[in-house]
């Protein structure tokens, strides 16, 4: 465990200290005052002269700050090195970090080949926007100064010993390192180099830049020992399956065969295919035709292999995934605790008595203290959070002076509660008739009529829609939509406007509903506008031709959707709704670093894909077999640029019909290779294609 080592050293409630080793020990000059470089396992004290109790609120505020945000307190402790590491994690360079990795991944889609046509059809694909040669390395070699910066900032705040342990830090030495070379390699050949190995590298930004991501990593890392049975049952069942598959369904008895079972990879294709359901029933169809006893063979197969084999396989990952990352949440709150706790050593081992002082407990034991005013300063020192809850804890101790390291540690518990924010007071209006005003716009009843109106205004949009459904664009009556909309804009105008009035501006914007509501009403608004200047008045004979940008027809689609968009606000005034809403919300947020393994292996996948696959697919100038790539019309699903395979990936992970792209690219490059054979040995290439099938030869 990564807090083990800095938990070894022993707590001395009387010197408060970890360990005992001097500065001239940890390699401090003799006779002279020296910080320690950094907080390691076995010592964390620090050697301070008296005076320094500027020095000692930093080293606690970042301590703090460690514990809240569950870091490592492994890192230097000077002056000099407080300031870059505080720096280091501020807000906006956290922020530029975290774009600078987002512009790299970013740039697949801009290089080439490029993603930026209309469509990915090839088809009907135009020809795609090529950056010139230098652009897109220009922007790529910014971004690896800024993360050879970050590496180099990493790497001194935690102590070149440190470095050497950490073998993330020493891959994303190495990782920039390739990138660098491959970047040069690129330029020297004018940007027309076949493969750029650096794209299979971007996604190791993303990884160490998240320690949840990390953990992801190291689970599954651990998981897949422990699913290597099952997964060796799978493949026995599989191939087991097969062996029949072949037996039953011999040459000549019937479709079977031909279809789906004529070779082993054929075979071992349409089951591994059924076993993600995707082509059931069809595999099965041909010889149930035949004899319902077939169906037998196929149901087995399904019932073991899918409902029983598959879910184990589930359970145990899910298992094994639920234990390590409990662990990963207890070492978490462990580095809160050590973060904390060291805040604390860090105030009462100075001998200033301004600062800490020690008191008999009544078992005659001496407790270190801390003084109440200078925890209030120390929480003042930074911001945590919008939340004041420790604040407030902290003053309940002000007035007795001093509290113990177990009072400290309570106040930062409340760091673990949902704050509750607070919104700003109405404001005040000396006119009875304003007063009465406000308490009618600031009613919980407004909301419900808003509500009722947003429904209504839904409603008679549906009905419009369903009356024009069957006429063309030019025959649809705009004229009645347009009203019906400019109605409610004017009501939605007016509520977001009494709902000022009653709450004034800050308290209006204190709602995260009332910003919603009034963001769309604005644009609900301009859009408004924007449709009465280019079309004039008077406007009952409007036509949705083209004028300017946008025709009408398109500007009330739009102002439709926005409407519609509108109508969420309800969920939070239905309570089961809310209550699924914020779930739904909070498993986002909690699946992050899932969702940043998940892109990590699209971006990895998609660039084996382009390089293997660009091009491959032509489309055919005579009829093809129903059911498969060509007769789907799958076109647009292709490697043929970044932003193409992503969407090809996501296809084949739903599963459906995922075996057309197999046998798409597949029949592909075996034809690719043996057309490649033919040309260098003649007609003995005849022999190797066993395995493509008759109608690929």
């Amino acid at each position: 465990m990564e807090t083990d080592s800095l938990l070894s050293g022993s707590l001395d409630g009387a010197s408060g200290e970890y360990g005992s080793r001097t500065g001239s020990e940890r390699g401090g000059a003799p006779g002279g005052r020296r910080m320690s470089d950094s907080v390691y396992g076995d010592s964390s004290s620090v050697d301070r002269e008296p005076g320094d109790e500027e020095l000692y609120i930093q080293q606690a505020v970042v301590f703090i700050e460690d514990a809240i945000k569950y870091r490592s307190i492994n890192h230097r402790v000077d002056a000099g090195s407080l300031r870059l590491y505080r720096w280091y994690y501020s807000g906006i360079i956290q922020w530029g970090l975290g774009l600078t990795i987002a512009a790299v991944l970013l740039l697949a889609f801009a290089e080439r080949p490029s993603s930026f046509s209309i469509s990915s059809d090839p088809r009907h694909r135009s020809p795609a926007w090529q950056p010139p040669c230098g652009l897109t390395e220009s922007i790529e070699m910014i971004c690896l100064i800024i993360l050879s910066v970050d590496v180099a900032v990493k790497s001194y705040l935690i102590g070149w010993e440190e470095f050497g342990k950490s073998k993330w830090l020493i891959g994303y030495t190495v990782v920039i390192l390739i990138s660098v070379m491959d970047w040069v390699l690129s330029v020297s050949m004018v940007c027309d180099e076949k493969l750029r190995v650096r794209r299979l590298l971007r996604p190791f930004f993303l990884l160490q830049n998240s320690s949840l991501m990390k953990k992801t990593l190291k689970c599954i890392k651990r998981t897949l020992p422990e699913i290597a049975s099952v997964i060796l049952l799978l493949a026995l069942h599989l191939c087991l399956f097969t062996m029949i598959g072949m037996l039953l369904f011999a040459k000549n008895e019937n479709g079977e065969w031909e279809l789906h079972f004529r070779n082993l990879p054929s075979s071992l294709t349409s089951l591994l295919v059924l076993l993600t359901t995707a082509n059931n029933p069809d595999v099965m169809i041909p010889a149930y035709s035949l004899n319902r006893c077939y169906a037998i063979f196929f149901v087995a197969f399904s019932v073991i292999g899918t409902y029983c084999l598959m879910n184990l396989l589930t359970a145990i990952i899910y298992n094994q995934f639920r234990g390590y990352l409990l662990m990963s949440v207890q070492t978490s709150f462990l580095r809160r605790r050590l973060g904390i706790r060291a805040a604390f050593q860090v105030l009462t081992s100075s001998s200033s008595s301004s600062l800490g002082r020690y008191i008999p407990s009544p078992s005659s034991a001496h407790v270190q203290t801390l003084s109440a005013c200078l925890q209030l300063d120390l929480l003042k020192a930074f911001n945590m959070s919008p939340c004041i809850l420790p604040l407030q804890v902290a003053q309940q101790y002000e007035d007795v002076g001093f509290m113990d390291r177990e009072q400290f540690t309570k106040i930062f518990d409340e760091l673990d509660k949902d704050c509750i924010k607070e919104h700003p007071p109405l404001p005040q209006y000396s006119s009875p008739t304003l007063q009465k005003l406000q308490l009618i716009f600031s009613h919980y009843y407004l909301i419900l009529f808003g509500n009722a109106v947003a429904l209504a205004n839904v409603v008679c949009i549906c009905t419009v829609l369903v009356l024009n459904s069957e006429k063309s664009t030019a025959e649809r009556d705009n004229f009645v939509l347009e009203i019906i909309n400019l109605c409610f804009i004017l009501y939605y105008l007016f509520e977001m406007c009494v709902k000022i009035f009653a709450f004034g501006w800050q308290g209006y914007l204190s709602y995260r509903n009332n910003i919603f509501d009034g963001f769309l009403t604005v644009l609900l608004l301009a859009l408004q506008i924007t449709i009465f200047i280019t079309y004039r008045l008077p406007y009952s004979q409007w036509e949705p031709s083209a004028h300017g940008v946008l025709s009408l027809w398109e500007m009330i689609r739009l102002v439709n959707l926005l409407i519609v968009f509108r109508f969420l606000r309800i969920i939070p005034d239905i309570k089961l709704m809310a209550l699924v809403a914020s779930t739904l919300l909070d498993l986002v947020k909690n699946l992050r670093a899932f969702a940043g393994i998940l892109v990590v292996v699209y971006y990895v996948f998609a660039v084996f894909g382009i390089w293997l696959f660009e091009g491959a697919i032509k489309p055919p100038d005579s009829s093809v077999a129903c059911g498969t790539y060509e007769q789907l019309e799958y076109w647009p699903n292709n490697f043929d640029d970044f932003g193409a395979a992503i969407i090809l990936l996501y296809d084949v992970m739903i599963v459906n019909n995922w075996q057309a792209f197999i046998d798409a690219y597949s029949s592909d490059v075996c034809l690719s290779v043996l057309t490649e054979l033919h040309l260098q040995v003649g007609p003995q290439s005849q022999l190797l294609c066993d395995g493509c099938g008759e109608d690929q030869i």
